[in-house]
């Protein structure tokens, strides 16, 4: 029983410290405190969400050389997610991350689907080379990128509001959010990698 009690305490500690020092970095890497706060594209299409992550990085091109790589993410046949394609495929999700743009996936329109397993994804917002942003056939789930150019470099931000409407969904977000962070960040750094090159 004391040994139960010692572990349900350390638990509890480190509950404790993830939730009120770790959780918003994790949330928010890359970003700045203004970024954070910002009202982006899409946002609208989710009001009142239940959590909100943004994540961002700088990538060393024009908006034009980002833009192809977002627009064809998905599963296959499309261009994947630029993140650790065994993890995605041990889920059941197809995702096969090209080095190559596919022309394609180049010319998207609203109402264009793509599936991530049980969800399918609708584009709900698009001005291109800009952002543009998937909501989830639920309505549960926004998934969004905003491209901001800056002399010509490029801020590329990652935005997810969910909505957990049922219990088990509140549990499972708790696992979600860092291992999201690990395969967000993968992702971010593929593309500025990818578009960095194609802009070379």
């Amino acid at each position: 029983m004391k040994r139960f009690s010692k572990i349900a305490l350390s638990a509890a500690g480190l509950a404790a410290i993830y939730h009120f020092a770790l959780r918003e970095r994790v949330l928010n890497w890359g970003t700045t405190d203004a970024e954070v706060a910002a009202v982006l594209p899409g946002d609208e299409l989710l009001p009142e969400a239940d959590g909100v992550s943004t994540r961002a990085i700088t990538i060393d091109a024009p908006p034009s050389a980002v833009w192809p790589w977002i627009v064809q993410i998905g599963p296959k046949p499309r261009g994947g997610v630029y993140t650790y394609d065994w993890i995605e495929n041990l889920l059941g999700l197809n995702m096969q991350s090209t080095r190559q743009v596919l022309e394609e996936f180049q010319h998207p329109t609203l109402g264009d689907e793509i599936g991530f397993g049980g969800n399918k994804m609708v584009l709900a917002e698009l001005d291109p080379q800009r952002s543009l942003a998937w909501r989830s056939s639920d309505g549960n789930w926004v998934w969004s990128f905003t491209l901001i150019e800056d002399e010509g470099r490029t801020r590329f931000v990652s935005r997810n509001r969910f909505r957990l409407p049922r219990a088990i969904d509140k549990i499972g977000m708790v696992p979600m959010i860092p291992g999201s962070l690990v395969m967000e960040r993968k992702m971010l750094l593929g593309i500025k990698e990818r578009a960095e090159s194609l802009s070379a």
